[in-house]
C-alpha cells in the first residue's frame, strides 16, 4: 500500500516538473542547447532527483532533450530529418481524416466550425495571437472529432508540436495569422460540399505554408540546428 502511494506521488510530482519544463522548451523559454541538470531541476522544483529523471526521459521521448551520459542533458535543437518527418505524418492522417469527414459533413457540424472561424477572426482583429493559434489547434481538432478520428488528434498534435516551436521564430507569425483563417475558410466551404478533391488540396496548401517558415529560421538560427 505504501509502496502504491509513493509511485502515484512520485508520478504527480513528475508530472509537475514534466509540464513545467516542456511549456518552457516549446515556448522558447528554454532555447535549444541550454543546459539542464537533474541536481539543479530538483532543487528549483524542491523534489528529489527521481522524479526530474523521469521527467527528462519523457521529455528525450518527444525529442525535446538530449540525454547523454557523462555529459550534461540539453535541450534538443531542431532536426531537418525529425520535421521533415512529422510533417510527412501529419499531411498523410489530416488527408485520410479530410476524406472521411467529407463523407459525413452536414450543416451541424459546418455550424460547430463557422463558430470556431467566427472566434478566430475576433482574435485576429483584436490582434490575440496566441488565442487565435489556439482556435487554430482546435479548429483542425474540430474536424477529426466530427469527421469521425477523434484519435487522429494526439497524432497530429504530436506531429504538430515539433514545428510549432520551430514556428516560434518565425518573424512572420504575426503577419501569416489572416492567411491561415483564409485557408481554413476555403476548407470548411470545401467541407460543406462534401469535396474530397477541394479539401486535400487546400490541406496541401496549407500545409505547405510551413515550407517557407521553416527555411526563414533555419536561415536566421543555423545554431538552434543539429
Amino acid at each position: 500500500m505504501l509502496e502504491t502511494l509513493d509511485l502515484l506521488e512520485r508520478r504527480t510530482t513528475t508530472d509537475l516538473v514534466f509540464d513545467s519544463l516542456h511549456e518552457d522548451i516549446v515556448t522558447l523559454k528554454l532555447l535549444p542547447g541550454s543546459k539542464l541538470s537533474e541536481a539543479e531541476v530538483s532543487r528549483s522544483f524542491g523534489v528529489s532527483r527521481q522524479p526530474v529523471r523521469d521527467a527528462f526521459n519523457r521529455l528525450a521521448n518527444l525529442d525535446l532533450m538530449l540525454i547523454r551520459p557523462q555529459k550534461a542533458t540539453e535541450v534538443r535543437g531542431f532536426s531537418m530529418d525529425r520535421i521533415a518527418h512529422a510533417r510527412f505524418v501529419r499531411l498523410a492522417v489530416e488527408l485520410e481524416v479530410i476524406w472521411h469527414a467529407c463523407s459525413v459533413w452536414d450543416d451541424r457540424r459546418a455550424e460547430v466550425v463557422e463558430l470556431n472561424l467566427e472566434l478566430q477572426q475576433q482574435a485576429i482583429e483584436s490582434a490575440e495571437l496566441e488565442t487565435f493559434h489556439a482556435l487554430d489547434r482546435e479548429f483542425h481538432k474540430l474536424i477529426c472529432e466530427l469527421g469521425g478520428c477523434p484519435l487522429a488528434v494526439k497524432t497530429i498534435e504530436e506531429c504538430k508540436q515539433k514545428v510549432d516551436r520551430l514556428c516560434m521564430l518565425s518573424l512572420g507569425r504575426g503577419r501569416e495569422a489572416a492567411t491561415l483563417l483564409k485557408d481554413h475558410r476555403e476548407l470548411a466551404h470545401a467541407l460543406k460540399e462534401g469535396s474530397v478533391a477541394n479539401s486535400t488540396a487546400i490541406v496541401r496548401r496549407h500545409m505547405g505554408r510551413l515550407d517557407d517558415t521553416i527555411a526563414e529560421v533555419r536561415r536566421m538560427h543555423a545554431e538552434y540546428f543539429e
